[in-house]
């Protein structure tokens, strides 16, 4: 191992999903610890480390839609989820004794602080963990563009994107077996293959701001901690 990680501050992004376990919805103890675990292995090593969970586990605004409710209350209900994951990953990571902030795009001060981002950056620099809560505060845009921003705002090396697989791929490999995997690729490549690795929006803000991003397994034990020294399997998007 290094002596030095590669990257010295983080953004890692989760889906809602990566918390279910086996599960098909909520949050699954034993999941929750795991990935816990994960971050705490990272953060020991000295790496500041904030995050952004999206709510798929718990609702999404678009497949709200599909059930009658106005998109842009669907969008606000799903805010309001990532805030329910964000508080689990919490409690979690401060039963490791690892001190940890969540920080809302939409104020609720009774349960976490409000997003401001040069609180954000005085916690990191203290050695706390930041977890980012309720998207962007605003309706229309995914966890993935909030993901990206708050990478952007926090000056991170690299964003990391932690999926079901090992890397980006040509098409879905659980479904189509031989689907061929890309070990680099460029922003422009992403958007013009239509890879859907992230959305548009957040593909374009990391190429515009350029801030690497990084896919890797979430559920393969220590992917995390090799993939921040640079090894390991991951698909790495960034500049051609």
């Amino acid at each position: 191992m290094p002596s030095q990680p590669k990257y010295r501050r983080i953004l890692l992004k989760l889906s809602g999903e990566a918390l279910m376990g086996p599960k098909e919805f909520g949050l699954n103890s034993e999941t929750v610890e795991r990935i816990a675990g994960e971050i705490a292995v990272v953060h020991k090593m000295g790496i500041q480390v904030c995050l952004v969970i999206g709510a798929g586990n718990i609702f999404r605004g678009v497949a709200g839609t599909t059930a009658g409710i106005e998109r842009t209350s669907a969008d606000y209900m799903g805010m309001l989820a990532t805030v329910i994951n964000a508080l689990a990953m919490q409690s979690v990571l401060e039963s490791r004794n690892i001190h940890t902030r969540v920080l809302s795009a939409i104020p609720m001060a009774t349960v976490c602080e409000p997003y401001i981002r040069r609180r954000a950056v005085r916690h990191m620099d203290k050695g706390r963990v930041v977890i980012f809560a309720a998207g962007t505060g605003n309706p229309f845009f995914t966890t993935d563009t909030a993901a990206a921003l708050r990478a952007v705002e926090m000056e991170c090396d690299a964003l990391l994107k932690g999926t079901q697989v090992d890397g980006v791929y040509s098409d879905d490999p659980q479904k189509v077996p031989d689907a061929i995997r890309y070990e680099q690729l460029s922003y422009q490549s992403v958007l013009t293959k239509n890879l859907r690795v992230m959305d548009t929006s957040a593909v374009a803000l990391a190429r515009d701001n350029a801030v690497p991003i990084l896919v890797f397994s979430i559920h393969k034990l220590g992917a995390l901690a090799d993939v921040v020294n640079g090894r390991g399997a991951f698909t790495i998007i960034s500049e051609d």
